[in-house]
């Protein structure tokens, strides 16, 4: 009896790394909240970007920080989208495992300011605009006229995007390699 003890300490001391180093697959679906906010109108490339309370679809990990950047961003303006893309570096388990993590994030909670009031204002302005210009010209289509390419203006005018602080963000693994421990 004294024997199988020791030897079960060891078998213990053995295993432990192993469970601490779970393998992640590919395919595999890591869900985290957003540490701060991210928008497309203040980030730049290199941005640092943190995601924590990481955990898998199968409970495999539990706990974890997920660290990226922002890899791709785009302003929004007259004509233009707002683009915002984060690219996955590395994730870190609770049990202090790290791996080089390759994945893409495949839903986020990103918010867009609504554009009704600017295109009700763009149309209100085009229409006084347009009415004086009329007038001027001696015409009364000035007001419908100026109306339409205001709103038309503004209809264009595009918004940018909020990633918010403490949103839920899912990543999809495409490759994870486990990392030296120090």
């Amino acid at each position: 009896m004294t024997r199988i003890i020791p030897a079960l300490v060891a078998a213990a001391l053995v295993a432990a790394p192993l469970a601490a180093q779970a393998a992640i697959s590919p395919g595999t679906d890591l869900v985290g909240n957003l540490q701060s906010s991210v928008d497309s109108k203040s980030a730049v490339v290199g941005q640092r970007v943190v995601i924590d309370n990481v955990h898998s679809q199968n409970n495999n990990v539990v706990g974890a920080v997920m660290y990226a950047h922002v890899c791709d961003v785009q302003s929004a303006s007259q004509g233009r989208n707002a683009r915002l893309e984060i690219c996955i570096d590395t994730l870190r388990t609770r049990g202090g495992s790290t791996y080089a993590l390759d994945g893409r994030v495949v839903a986020a909670q990103v918010n867009t300011k609504n554009n009704t009031v600017n295109e009700v204002g763009g149309a209100v302005a085009g229409m006084i605009l347009g009415n004086i210009i009329g007038k001027r010209l001696g015409t009364n289509a000035g007001g419908l006229l100026g109306a339409g390419g205001g709103y038309l203006y503004a209809k264009n005018a595009k918004q940018n995007v909020t990633m918010p602080a403490g949103s839920t963000v899912t990543v999809q693994v495409i490759e994870a390699r486990p990392q030296a421990t120090r």
